[in-house]
């Protein structure tokens, strides 16, 4: 359910790296070309267009976007360039690194672990240990504090069965184990932990359905009144990006538009990572709970070339 629209017929790699490397020479950027070659190019066009114009020029071109562009839209161009792998990697480590590391931050890692393939998972684990000499577990022990550590590092070190595969006395049972967990207000149970971070998303989303038809609440109601409001809301948007990865991304754009200001990071990092996998179901969705059009929110909130680049990835401009 991607929104990139690439054309049917696209130029080679080398050409679209002259492209791009015409569009940085001369007074001033042509930001309109950066935006038509590498927003309408999937994540392996980019890795050969990255690659080409490092043979052609003997300079990396993330490196020449940092010097030719500016603000959200540099902040935006750079990180769809990326490898998705090293984009979420730097992602968790911007996070992992924060001084100030509250559920909002917290929720990046999340998505990494809980609205990704487990390869896509693993991969990402590479790339951080080969960025920055360290394991992401290693940045979590020492950067976060238990018990959210504890949920976190289930979460990352896992890998999951990636198949469509449910069994219906096994959604039963961890139901009720869950429940257990719930009731007694110990949110970061072993079992807890080693259902959430172990099993298939369609396994734990029938478990969450046997949940609320055996106990006659939502697992995330329930957690609510459990006594520790930030180990809550991490639980919560686990069991939300496992779920319904669609709405919480139509969540993540929708808080990050509405109040005073826009938080560009958030609407940048909802967009860019999911153009290529369901943005289609999380524009779906966001029409269906706020009753509002999501380009016609981005166009409302943004501007000038931030707001084109969007646009084109949202699958408006081609």
């Amino acid at each position: 359910m991607s929104t990139l629209r690439v054309p049917d017929a696209v130029f080679t790699p080398n050409q679209d790296a002259e492209k791009l490397r015409k569009a940085f020479q001369g007074f001033g950027t042509d930001e309109e070309a950066v935006i038509w070659v590498l927003g309408h190019r999937n994540a392996s066009q980019r890795k050969k267009i990255r690659d080409a114009y490092m043979q052609l020029y003997n300079e990396s071109l993330i490196d020449r976007l940092h010097s030719e562009l500016s603000g959200d839209f540099k902040n935006a161009v750079i990180l769809w360039t990326y490898d998705p792998a090293e984009r979420d990697a730097k992602l968790a480590n911007e996070v992992l690194k924060k001084k100030r590391k509250d559920i909002k931050h917290l929720q990046v890692i999340i998505e990494i672990a809980c609205a990704s393939s487990p390869y896509h998972l693993v991969a990402m684990r590479e790339a951080y240990c080969s960025l920055f000499d360290c394991s992401l577990e290693e940045d979590i022990v020492s950067e976060i504090p238990f018990p959210k550590r504890k949920i976190l590092l289930g979460l990352v070190s896992s890998f999951r069965y990636d198949k469509e595969m449910v069994y219906m006395d096994v959604a039963n049972s961890e139901a009720a184990k869950l429940h257990e967990a719930i009731k007694a207000k110990q949110l970061d149970h072993d079992q807890v932990v080693y259902i959430l971070g172990t099993r298939n998303f369609h396994q734990l989303r029938e478990t969450f359905r046997c949940y609320e038809r055996n106990y006659g609440n939502p697992i995330k109601q329930d957690i609510k009144n459990c006594g520790d409001s930030d180990l809550e809301n991490l639980l919560k948007k686990v069991i939300s990006c496992i779920d319904t990865p669609e709405k919480h991304f139509a969540e993540v754009i929708r808080n990050s538009i509405i109040g005073l200001g826009t938080d560009e990071d958030s609407l940048t990092r909802a967009i860019v990572t999911r153009a290529e996998v369901d943005l289609k179901k999380v524009r779906e969705e966001y029409s269906n709970m706020y009753k509002d059009d999501l380009d016609k929110a981005v166009i409302g909130d943004t501007s000038g070339y931030y707001k084109d680049f969007l646009l084109t990835l949202l699958g408006s401009k081609f």
